[in-house]
């Protein structure tokens, strides 16, 4: 028994609720930008660096979140129709078993692909360079990419996961949110104390923010939760956290 159970179907929450997360999770990291001394890089920076407007930022998400939508929507009505009756929820074992099995389906696929879209030149000049003028990321960026990106790295990403892992549209609510409030978490700019992420997943914001900077853009590809596959193939790239003037910390490529 779930709280939306009876108000809608499974399959619309796991459509939707990712986005409402989105905004909501975003939101609240955009409120606590002004505080410097959590971020990882300054306001001057940000204003400096990037080269694409907020409004233009949001644009673009909302325009990856349509695409989203419909392929969810599509994703979930041809599994829904393969299926008679009422579905039966596996056990919460079991569901913990699809999200951990959909986690390492989506961090091999995004890994893959993202190193791709940096090594083959036209890619990255005509597609994945987009992401990149978000220099300094910011929590409601973290899905700014070009359309075909957005297709091809979370879009398809994430019903491959859904697909493999075998979990129903129940499950994949909780996946789906859960891998928005990750990414999100990765790109919000910030490094909070206490924050839940740092102790679970090495691959978080300053991880993140490496990859951002012109020196790193070859190094932590993997996302959204392991860092794995950098490990295993040689682009993993280790940061050191150094306080600033103003009392906050930037993420500086370790030395050796």
């Amino acid at each position: 028994m779930v709280f939306w159970e009876g108000y809608v179907s499974d399959e619309t929450m796991g459509t939707f609720a990712p986005i409402i997360v989105y905004w909501l999770y975003g939101g609240f990291y955009q409120l606590l930008q002004p505080l410097d001394k959590y971020r990882l890089h300054t306001k001057k920076e940000e204003e400096e660096k990037n080269l694409v407007p907020l409004p233009s930022v949001v644009k673009g998400v909302l325009l990856q979140q349509l695409v989203q939508a419909t392929v969810a929507q599509c994703l979930f009505l041809l599994t829904s129709a393969q299926t008679s009756g009422k579905i039966k929820q596996p056990s919460v074992i079991v569901q913990i078993l699809q999200i951990i099995i959909a986690m390492f389906v989506m961090d091999t696929w995004q890994y893959f692909v993202h190193r791709y879209m940096h090594q083959n030149k036209f890619l990255y000049r005509h597609v994945h360079s987009q992401h990149h003028r978000l220099v300094v990321p910011y929590a409601i960026g973290a899905l700014y990419n070009h359309p075909l990106e957005g297709l091809l790295l979370d879009t398809f990403g994430g019903a491959i996961s859904f697909l493999i892992s075998g979990m129903t549209a129940r499950t994949a609510v909780i996946f789906f949110c859960f891998a928005v409030i990750k990414t999100v978490d990765d790109h919000c700019g910030l490094w909070l104390p206490g924050n839940v992420f740092h102790l679970f997943f090495q691959n978080n914001s300053a991880y993140h923010d490496i990859h951002h900077q012109l020196q790193g853009t070859k190094y932590n590809y993997s996302q959204p939760f392991f860092s794995i596959w950098d490990r295993v193939l040689g682009t993993h790239m280790p940061y050191d956290l150094v306080k600033r003037a103003d009392g906050g910390f930037e993420a500086r490529l370790k030395k050796d």
